[in-house]
């Protein structure tokens, strides 16, 4: 495969997982500022600008964070140059370059997601449609996903967009939690009250893991138990350790068909290694700020080595 082609499928599937988390949290950020006031909802609107890295760009259009100015500007605000409505454009067109790769039933799902979300973001978004484009953001990725475990073949295409979806999951979870524990929490005076409570709550519906951690430990909210669930627990499909897990089976398969292993492939084993052996405890006893800035920092190195090792050119 040319490294064009792999890098063009990489980033539809980076994409459309980075377009789905945006809606994820975003819908999170609006459930929080629903019950509070305010001063503590403009807080909630903030730390999905954080999370999302656009301090700069927002601040330097917007005094203030309210729903409405900060869901414009995520969703489709030319200002912000990655904006969902971009997101969804690039993977489009991503997907456009490599249609003799992808099967009939994804470029279909891709360009049909593109063209329905342009319709539905010709113009600001209000309050009461909010619910409607973010529901159909994360179905339209979701149809893309579907389509390509179920229509391709299990190729070099496949394990490309496959491992492009597991690196963004990744860090997307590990940026959420990094936001929660240092800048949705107001003071450390806070920790163990309703409010904790209910930003953790924030935090497991930010990556659809509020249904699946209740179950497993029957409705108890302990920050310990969450961190854990969110980083270690492989049964979880948007935790580190099952990201992880499932990239370097990807990254395994491409080393097979290309017949030789590269640097991407000694990253992720020793990530993944690391993640098996490392408890709970220890990562908050070392800090856990620490370790998920180690974390993003080394799935940021991990994307550039499966650059280099197959390729891409932009």
């Amino acid at each position: 495969m040319l490294g064009r082609t792999a890098n063009d499928i990489f980033w539809m599937s980076r994409y459309l997982e980075r377009a789905e988390n945006t809606a994820r949290l975003l819908e999170a950020g609006f459930r929080m500022a629903l019950t509070r006031g305010a001063e503590a909802a403009s807080e909630e609107w903030r730390s999905v600008i954080t999370t999302l890295g656009k301090n700069l760009s927002y601040s330097a259009k917007y005094e203030d964070f309210s729903g409405q100015k900060v869901c414009n500007f995520v969703l489709r605000d030319p200002d912000n140059g990655d904006n969902v409505l971009s997101m969804f454009e690039v993977a489009r067109n991503n997907a456009r370059q490599s249609r003799s790769s992808i099967t009939q039933e994804v470029w279909e799902a891709v360009n049909e997601g593109f063209m329905q979300l342009r319709e539905k973001l010709k113009r600001s978004v209000r309050e009461n449609d909010l619910g409607e484009v973010l529901a159909a953001i994360r179905r339209n990725a979701t149809l893309v996903r579907g389509a390509t475990y179920g229509s391709m073949l299990r190729n070099e295409t496949y394990n490309f967009a496959r491992a492009g979806t597991f690196l963004e999951r990744a860090d997307n979870t590990a940026r959420i939690l990094d936001v929660k524990y240092y800048l949705l929490l107001p003071s450390l005076a806070y920790i163990g009250t309703s409010l904790d409570t209910s930003q953790w709550d924030t935090v497991l519906r930010s990556v659809s893991g509020e249904r699946a951690y209740h179950w497993l430990n029957s409705g108890r909210m302990e920050p310990k138990s969450i961190t854990d669930f969110l980083i270690l627990d492989r049964r979880f499909p948007r935790s580190l350790a099952f990201c992880y897990g499932q990239l370097r089976e990807n990254l395994v398969s491409l080393a097979s068909q290309h017949g030789e292993e590269g640097k991407s492939n000694r990253i992720i084993c020793e990530a993944d290694q690391r993640l098996g052996e490392t408890p709970i405890g220890d990562i908050l006893n070392r800090g856990l700020h620490q370790f998920l800035l180690q974390f993003i920092a080394d799935n940021q190195a991990l994307a550039s080595a499966i650059a280099q090792d197959y390729k891409f050119a932009n």
